[in-house]
């Protein structure tokens, strides 16, 4: 039986050794002294401080910063539950969003829909728009708009809100990726944010289009994907070249 056995397990031993540590440790090896930015996840400093990752997006909201796309992956930009939101294209959540109740028993967003991330990218950017209902009838108290509304009013089976932009939105402006972590956005989405950028910042949108162009990446080898923008990396050499003036 040991003749059999001894074999097996000497080969068992050799290959873990090889394939569990031999071979991780010679590529770990390789690939700090070749790529030792690529291998350390590409992460980005800033006056020694880890910013963030060229590889993984984060969310900016400020009027003076460009925006990223959507996130579906956990409370957004998590890297720990990558993924999309797994719903179809004609899914009513998807397309109108869904509320629920949290903890207080207060009625909170669930899923926030394209149709209101469209209202808040025509509001943002300053894009003109129809409503069948003025948006003012969804304010709250504060004066701002109350997101549950508005997605209530999306799902009202009798009278939907029906609310139109009248210029065309970039499609990754108001839908996530597949893993929730794309960093990039369109050169299409970069260029619908410029107007707002620019004024927040108090500089001109074609001193802004210059530096857009500059973080315009091309696809890779020539054709491989489609032309794009880092949108953290445009973000920070805007804070190096046109600080927001306070």
């Amino acid at each position: 039986m040991w003749q059999q056995l001894l074999p097996a397990l000497r080969m068992t031993a050799l290959m873990t050794i090889l394939t569990g540590l031999i071979y991780p440790l010679a590529i770990t090896g390789i690939t700090q002294v070749i790529f030792p930015k690529q291998a350390n996840g590409s992460l980005i400093e800033r006056n020694g401080k880890v910013v963030g990752s060229s590889l993984i997006g984060q969310n900016f909201s400020k009027p003076e910063y460009f925006h990223p796309r959507p996130s579906a992956a956990g409370s957004g930009y998590d890297a720990s539950a990558s993924g999309g939101s797994n719903l179809g294209p004609t899914s009513a959540k998807l397309i109108h969003g869904t509320t629920k109740m949290d903890d207080k028993k207060n009625e909170v967003v669930d899923n926030d829909g394209i149709n209101l991330r469209i209202v808040h990218y025509c509001l943002d950017n300053n894009i003109p728009y129809e409503s069948s209902v003025p948006l003012d009838h969804f304010k709250g108290a504060d004066g701002s708009l109350d997101d549950v509304k508005l997605i209530k009013a999306f799902n009202d089976d009798k009278a939907p809100l029906i609310f139109t932009p009248k210029a065309a939105i970039p499609a990754d402006a108001v839908t996530a990726s597949a893993s929730g972590l794309d960093p990039h956005v369109s050169p299409a989405s970069a260029e619908a944010q410029v107007a707002r950028v620019a004024e927040a910042r108090h500089i001109t949108p074609e001193t802004l289009r210059s530096l857009v162009a500059t973080h315009t990446e091309s696809p890779d080898l020539g054709f491989l994907g489609e032309p794009r923008v880092n949108v953290l990396l445009l973000n920070l050499d805007l804070d190096q070249k046109y600080a927001v003036q306070k």
